[in-house]
């Protein structure tokens, strides 16, 4: 039976901590970015985090993990190409994606190794979110970890931006797309993730486009970082004269879906927002289960922006899997 989704991109252990501003400050960290870390600069975020006594949660999750979890909860078939260490968070996080019936290869480093990946994640009162992530083995995929005939046996392969943050990620990743150009019946979809790897790693992005992508998803940040354009209208323009279709959210004014016929406007969910961490995975994850229905673009869109307002409302990256099931519903009556 065919996948609908497959996906490359890093496992984490998410730990997400409820904090003010003052403390993201004291640590170093820019409000609202991602920056990445060795597992020796997180101990001593991670001990003054403790010490602080905010209120946490932990989970898997990763980027592609969180999009794949979203669409396999709405009955999508998925299958991830990740990367973990034999320790506890290892151990974690494959028993989280069998919970979300998320299928993978299953290969894991020895625990004495290097350990497993791990993102920290600081939710301030306004709901923006700021990550510090340390790879750790993820970032240490090889041609071993590779599955490329689950990938070839899917409807559409997602890869997570943060890919090319590592050469050995980066590496196993165009070795995926190498293998694809002899399936061309896969759609290729590819998330930014984040506006300062895309400028840091602008090459690597262009590399990958040129294997001919059918979707990219990114916010407003990331779409302006990717075209080197000024202002998100001039981003649109040159999105248009691109042969694949660009989602792109926009936080308070919704979200685009950018094609070179047309831009589709979508308006965002009215909430009060918690967190907006894992909003753009919850986005991806819907758009995409709600394209392989057969759905058309505005559709996917309308649901992409009414799940990912779901995730807005909760504190962490995910939903319950009865919340999930929740979302399918309601938005189906709505």
């Amino acid at each position: 039976m065919k996948n609908d989704i497959s996906a490359i991109g890093n496992a984490l252990v998410d730990t997400v901590f409820k904090v003010e501003h003052s403390l993201i400050a004291e640590l170093g960290l820019e409000i609202d970015q991602m920056t990445l870390s060795s597992a020796e600069e997180h101990a001593p975020i991670i001990k003054r985090l403790i010490a602080s006594g905010a209120e946490t949660i932990s989970d898997c999750g990763g980027s592609a993990t969180n999009s794949l979890v979203a669409a396999a909860s709405f009955g999508a078939k998925c299958f991830h190409t990740c990367k973990v260490s034999d320790d506890q968070d290892g151990i974690r996080y494959l028993e989280s994606l069998k919970e979300a019936g998320v299928a993978h290869k299953g290969n894991m480093a020895p625990a004495n190794t290097i350990p497993t990946g791990k993102c920290l994640i600081l939710v301030t009162p306004d709901a923006k979110r700021t990550m510090t992530t340390a790879l750790n083995v993820s970032s240490l995929m090889d041609e071993g970890d590779l599955d490329l005939d689950q990938i070839a046996n899917s409807k559409i392969f997602y890869i997570e931006g943060y890919m090319v943050t590592s050469e050995e990620n980066y590496k196993v990743t165009l070795k995926a797309l190498n293998h694809l150009q002899n399936f061309p019946d896969v759609k290729i979809a590819f998330s930014l993730s984040d506006p300062g790897i895309v400028m840091g790693f602008k090459d690597k992005f262009l590399e990958m486009e040129s294997f001919g992508l059918d979707y990219i998803f990114g916010n407003d940040d990331e779409a302006m970082a990717f075209v080197d354009a000024d202002n998100i209208d001039d981003a649109f323009t040159k999105l248009q004269e691109k042969s694949y279709t660009s989602i792109i959210t926009l936080g308070e004014k919704g979200s685009a879906v950018v094609t070179n016929k047309e831009i589709i406007h979508t308006s965002k969910v009215n909430i009060e927002p918690i967190d907006t961490n894992g909003a753009g995975d919850m986005f991806a994850g819907s758009f995409l289960y709600a394209l392989l229905q057969d759905n058309d673009l505005r559709y996917c869109a309308e649901f992409a922006n009414y799940g990912a307002s779901k995730v807005v409302e909760t504190f962490g990256p995910r939903l319950s899997q009865q919340s999930y099931r929740q979302v399918l519903k309601n938005y189906k009556k709505s």
